[in-house]
């Protein structure tokens, strides 16, 4: 027993070094947490004093029309297909926020017929001392009044200098502005995808509202203007935003708030801006010119994706694939055809085909620029003389086919047709085949439909059902090959798989 006794009486000093050293290794754990996040808060942005001396140049624009007939959209904002702010969004907010918009001037407070002028608000930024702003084209369309307010409460008349809807940018000048607050303007070519940005705006009609956030892309294109590549940000961004600006940590603009993603009429995530390279240019074409020029190159272009890099010869998808050269263009002037794939402007890589038209459009009108073309597998480079961007007009149509000429057979799983002139002289093709009829097959497959005309397959001109015939015959069949149909008037390649 007393050796029992002893055994159990030994482990003792251990037991209390056991614990002591449980302890010290608790602590150490517990110190190492709070000096990690020390260290992770430490390391996260303070924008109180970019807000504060930013603020006082960054302004709310309100705006008055006459009112129209008929159901109006709330101009505060707009969505990433263009569509504004409407009537059906306004009523899924929250009933503070209605009752805080309506009212006897508000653009949902009164019924249709009613004659009471129609308000809405946005934001915008100085960009000189005497007065100078810049806005979204959208914030002060169809305006007749335009109220600049700054954060110290001075309410100043401006006037409309001029606009460019293909960028959504607008500039006003305050009326006897002198010697006021304006931002520092930066450089957007610097900005890199991750960096901590932030904006002030007025979303819903709070007055200076600064939320942050980051870049989570650049160069962007949307549906609605193709000579912008839109810096897309996670900040949020709502209803009266626009035109704001985006700040990077060193407090200069590198963006103005434009767009947003939204289901709902509200964020969601996903918020576009202008670079401001891109703006400034505008800026100082509309302040010197009264209007903006862009360079024209006289191409459509698409998208290469995978399978139409593997008919071309690309070893990965890259470059912006030509599908029409319009008649009299740029383009057409210097040698460059349908086919071509532009793969390098002024030495600048071409990796999408939405990075061309932004390219093309700051090059200057009568500027030589150099492109590398791949064609035929071989690349070589073009110069070419850019012209200036003419004004937006109707798309050609293709008229319809009435041709009772012979069909070929149905290989591939489609009927084509001869071309009649009529319709080769409309579209300005010389000769083709017109899909008369389509089944499920490799041409069904390849987007191929009826009324299509087919001008090229795997590089090879079709002008005739003969030419037809012995392409078709002569493709191989291990690979995808290329097809160039022309479609509501429109070129466009497609890939089919033989």
């Amino acid at each position: 027993m007393p050796t029992i006794l002893t055994g159990v009486a030994q482990p003792a000093p251990a037991n209390r070094v056991w614990r002591g050293f449980c302890a010290l290794l608790m602590l150490s754990v517990m110190v190492s947490v709070f000096w990690s996040q020390g260290v992770a808060a430490a390391g996260l942005p303070d924008f109180t004093e970019l807000v504060e001396e930013n603020s006082s140049a960054v302004v709310n624009i309100a705006t008055t029309s006459a009112p129209k007939s008929g159901s109006q959209g709330f101009k505060g904002f707009k969505g990433f297909d263009g569509t504004p702010f409407d009537q059906e969004q306004f009523e899924q907010l929250p009933e503070f926020f209605q009752d805080f918009f309506r009212g006897p001037q508000s653009p949902f407070g009164g019924g249709p017929g009613k004659s009471q002028p129609r308000r809405s608000m946005g934001s915008g930024f100085i960009v000189s001392r005497d007065g100078y702003v810049l806005t979204n084209n959208h914030v002060v369309e169809g305006a007749d009044e335009i109220i600049v307010r700054l954060n110290d409460r001075r309410e100043l008349p401006a006037t409309l200098v001029g606009t460019d809807p293909r960028s959504d940018m607008a500039v006003l000048k305050i009326e006897d502005g002198d010697d006021l607050p304006v931002v520092q303007v930066g450089r957007s070519r610097d900005l890199k995808v991750g960096e901590w940005v932030f904006a002030i705006g007025s979303p819903f009609g709070f007055d200076y509202t600064v939320t942050a956030g980051i870049v989570s892309a650049l160069g962007r294109s949307l549906p609605t203007e193709n000579y912008v590549p839109f810096i897309q940000t996670d900040v949020a961004i709502n209803p009266g935003n626009s035109g704001g600006p985006l700040f990077n940590l060193d407090g200069d603009v590198i963006g103005i708030n434009s767009q947003i993603y939204t289901r709902s009429g509200g964020f969601m995530g996903v918020s576009f801006a202008i670079p401001i390279d891109d703006a400034m240019n505008v800026f100082r074409q509309i302040r010197d010119n009264g209007t903006v020029a862009r360079g024209w190159l006289g191409v459509l272009i698409q998208e290469v994706n995978r399978d139409l890099a593997e008919s071309f010869g690309l070893k990965r998808p890259r470059g912006a694939l030509v599908a029409e050269v319009m008649e009299g263009s740029p383009a057409q002037q210097a040698g460059l055809q349908s086919g071509d794939i532009v793969l390098a402007y002024d030495g600048e890589d071409v990796q999408l085909s939405s990075d061309l038209p932004p390219m093309v459009g700051r090059t200057p009108i009568g500027e030589t620029a150099q492109l590398t073309v791949l064609r035929g597998g071989e690349e070589i480079e073009l110069d070419v003389e850019i012209g200036k961007l003419p004004e937006q007009g109707g798309e050609k149509k293709a008229a319809p086919s009435d041709s009772s000429g012979d069909s070929s057979s149905a290989p591939l799983g489609m009927l084509v047709e001869p071309i009649p002139a009529e319709l080769a002289d409309s579209l300005g093709v010389d000769g083709g085949v017109v899909v008369s009829d389509i089944a499920r097959g490799p041409a069904f497959e390849a987007g191929i439909r009826p009324r299509d005309v087919i001008t090229e397959i795997n590089r090879e001109k079709v002008t005739s059902v003969e030419e037809f015939r012995e392409v078709i015959e002569g493709l191989p069949r291990d690979r995808a090959v290329s097809v160039r149909v022309i479609r509501q008037g429109r070129a466009v390649y497609l890939v089919m798989k033989p």
